[in-house]
């Protein structure tokens, strides 16, 4: 009989883009439904990771000092148990800081 719980694993993220991306791996290459992932700030300040990324980075000389960069971002994601170290293992590709799951 096949397995039909399912688990949240959480991963965090030095910057939005590469938890975006992370999102994007897990609806497009793994089957994750859009509306089963969160994305949201590891602390209570808003942030957009803790290093200038994406719309963040600046291409001028100077570099950009609007940015929230307050800290990590947290991707978390109700997945299928059989999916657990399918997740971890695409997570820790895009540059999870830590992944864990309960």
């Amino acid at each position: 009989m096949a397995d039909d719980s399912t688990t949240t694993i959480n991963a965090a993220f030095g910057t939005r883009e590469a938890a975006d991306l992370a999102v994007e791996h897990l609806v497009q290459q793994h089957g994750v439904a859009r509306a089963d992932i969160f994305v949201q700030s590891a602390t209570s300040d808003n942030t957009s990771g803790f290093s200038p990324s994406g719309g963040d980075a600046s291409h001028e000389r100077e570099p950009r000092r609007d940015a929230p960069l307050n800290g990590e971002i947290e991707v978390s994601a109700d997945i299928k148990s059989s999916l657990i170290s399918t997740v971890q293992q695409a997570f820790g590709e895009l540059g999870a800081i830590r992944v864990s799951d309960h």
